[in-house]
């Protein structure tokens, strides 16, 4: 890069900062929530929300549990005049929901805004002007005398038109830009703002404190709430609020670092969509405190829903690897962490844990409404046993021997490298069933006796490559017999016979799934699996699954 030298530092950091922020561990308790997704989230959409969108949106809001919703600028476009008259006509705002307008400090303006607003029960009152010294310089050509009379003009109409109008709304304002403001002038006309309102502790006046333009590190943003929170009059009577974009990528971290300064609002949208590369994302923020155990006071159990009603009336992506709520940020692809994961939630189960813990997985995939059998274990070729064996086990009930696991995850892999693809839980099931599972292709059982005597006797009947046949031997045991049965009979040379059983679901009818091992000459140990309804069954077509994977090479 070679013209780094012409960009000049355009923030102005507190000469003596406090930082009494930079003891505090972790944020305690939920910010207000205010949503801004109708308003700043709207304007930056290629294609706006409809009104039927919006209104569609708004309910959603409503629903994740928003008790402050910015509605948009009533007084500067007839679809957002509309909108708020929609709101308040067929009352669909409820009595414990404040919705937010915003307005330039303009007579005529601010007039059409409350007249926008007449019926509503709740409002806040957004007035807002640009205070940066490149603002000042270069657009407006004013000075800081002349910029503070603006806000406070438009500070004192609010007061006038409200008396009018016999309305009591809450007032906020925003000295625009503050990014990049001095802080003594910042300071300076939001006092003078205040001073017009003279706000109670019964009636707050919000002071929005804009991340306008991410121009500084996080840390330096918060020296300057803390250094406004300190300095604010009226500050039992204020609500100082966040409103950050994300022009350097540290939204979230500026806004957790400003509640810690002694912020006590956020301003911000779903996902983060906004202008440039966009807001705070509200749902990474809320699920970062629900991580570390503080309630948000935001409902996003049913993430899938949020999503797709986002993505239908926004027209937005949701990206695959989107904190929290993306289709692939809980999917582990890596045999590691597949391991991990699968070994975190047995874990869980053995010891009754109350505390959330697993490895790789910073919440419940199941809080934000996210199924373990298709988002948490994801099968490619990348992917481990221990992954593997748990989505067979957790899916479909196959508790595979660990030596097993190592062998079926060797075959899933394969298949999924070949064909150069993810592979759902039911083509995982598929290629193991097909691959170890009741395999007959040479060897088939048709029916079996045993007599008890000083050895274990048995009478097989079956088909070899079709043509039936009586086989009799004896054993140390059933299958021992039955293993001995087919060693003479086509000669082969097996040791180690080994064999595990469970019942794969619960109740008199339920089938019995046995795995069985042999180790041929050369030391290798193939396996197969058998189902039936009956325990000796399953475990005889076990053994000869491995039996015809040895005559097919252990395929």
């Amino acid at each position: 890069m070679k013209n780094a030298s012409k960009y000049t530092r355009q923030f102005f950091p507190v000469a003596k900062p406090t930082r009494r922020w930079a003891d505090k561990t972790y944020i305690d308790h939920a910010p207000t929530w205010c949503s801004v997704d109708l308003r700043d989230g709207n304007q930056s959409l290629m294609i706006p929300m409809s009104l039927e969108e919006k209104l569609e949106f708004f309910r959603l809001l409503l629903k994740v549990g928003f008790k402050e919703i910015e509605v948009g600028f009533p007084a500067a476009s007839e679809t957002e005049y509309t909108f708020l008259r929609t709101l308040i006509e067929n009352d669909m705002i409820p009595d414990d929901v404040t919705v937010q307008v915003l307005t330039q400090s303009r007579e005529h303006i601010i007039r059409k805004t409350f007249d926008a607003l007449k019926g509503c029960k709740n409002a806040v009152v957004h007035l807002y002007n640009s205070t940066s010294l490149a603002q000042r310089e270069q657009v407006f050509r004013k000075s800081k005398e002349e910029i503070i009379q603006i806000a406070v003009e438009g500070a004192k109409l609010f007061e006038k038109i409200a008396a009018e109008t016999g309305t009591n709304y809450r007032y906020e304002y925003s000295p625009e830009s503050f990014t990049g403001t001095e802080m003594d002038f910042a300071l300076e006309i939001c006092n003078a703002v205040l001073d017009v309102w003279k706000p109670t502790p019964d009636r707050k006046a919000i002071i929005n404190l804009p991340v306008t333009v991410e121009l500084s590190s996080p840390h330096v943003y918060a020296d300057q709430i803390e250094f406004m929170c300190d300095n604010l009059h009226y500050r039992d009577a204020v609500e100082v609020s966040l409103h950050p974009h994300n022009d350097r990528g540290c939204a979230v971290a500026d806004s957790e670092l400003g509640l810690l300064a002694g912020a006590d609002r956020i301003e911000g949208t779903l996902f983060g969509n906004g202008e440039r590369t966009g807001n705070v994302d509200i749902i990474t923020l809320a699920l970062n405190m629900y991580a570390q155990g503080v309630d948000p006071e935001l409902d996003f159990s049913n993430m899938p829903e949020i999503c797709e009603v986002y993505e239908r009336v926004t027209r937005m992506q949701v990206y695959d690897r989107q904190p929290y709520a993306g289709k692939l940020v809980f999917a582990a692809f890596s045999g590691s962490h597949q391991d991990a994961i699968a070994k975190g939630m047995k874990w869980r189960e053995e010891k009754g844990c109350d505390t959330w813990t697993v490895p790789y997985l910073p919440i419940d995939p199941g809080d934000v409404g996210r199924q373990y059998e298709t988002d948490v274990i994801r099968i490619n070729s990348q992917s481990g046993k221990g992954g593997i064996g748990y989505l067979l086990e957790h899916n479909f009930g196959y508790v595979l021997p660990a030596k097993m696991r190592e062998d079926v995850g060797y075959t899933v892999k394969s298949v999924s490298d070949h064909a150069h693809a993810e592979l759902s839980p039911q083509e995982v099931l598929d290629v193991f069933t097909n691959t170890y599972v009741n395999i007959n292709n040479h060897v088939k059982l048709v029916d079996y006796h045993f007599t008890r005597g000083d050895v274990m006797s048995a009478d097989v009947a079956v088909e070899i490559d079709g043509k039936a046949m009586n086989l009799t031997a004896t054993g140390n045991g059933r299958l021992d017999a039955v293993a001995n049965a087919i060693r003479q009979q086509l000669h082969l040379q097996f040791s180690d016979l080994t064999y595990e059983e469970h019942a794969l679901t619960q109740g008199s009818a339920s089938q019995a799934i046995t795995y069985v091992s042999i180790t041929l000459p050369d030391g290798k140990k193939v396996w197969g699996a058998g189902i039936h309804d009956d325990i000796i069954a399953s475990s005889i077509n076990a053994l000869f699954s491995a039996i015809n994977r040895t005559i097919e090479g252990g395929k």
